[in-house]
C-alpha cells in the first residue's frame, strides 16, 4: 500500500449510514466505510490501492497526489 499513503483522505461520521466514511477525493469514486475511524482508514487504504491497480490495468491516468495545501 505504498501509494495509498500519499493521497488525501477525509474521514467523517455518517449518521445516515451509521458508519465512518473515508474518501480519497483525488481519486474519483474512491471511498470506504467502517464501524470505527481506524477501520474506515484501513478500508480506504485498501480501496485506494485497488483503484490504482485497476487504473493501471485499464491504462487510465492516475492522478498524482497533490499533497498538502500551501494556502487555505
Amino acid at each position: 500500500m505504498k501509494n495509498s499513503c500519499r493521497y488525501e483522505i477525509i474521514i467523517y461520521w455518517s449518521e445516515e449510514d451509521h458508519a465512518y466514511i473515508a474518501e480519497a477525493p483525488e481519486l474519483p469514486g474512491c471511498a470506504a466505510d467502517g464501524k470505527t475511524y481506524r477501520e474506515a482508514l484501513r478500508n480506504v487504504e485498501v480501496i485506494i490501492q485497488e483503484w490504482i491497480d485497476t487504473a493501471k490495468q485499464l491504462k487510465r491516468e492516475i492522478p498524482r497526489p497533490k499533497g498538502r495545501l500551501l494556502y487555505a
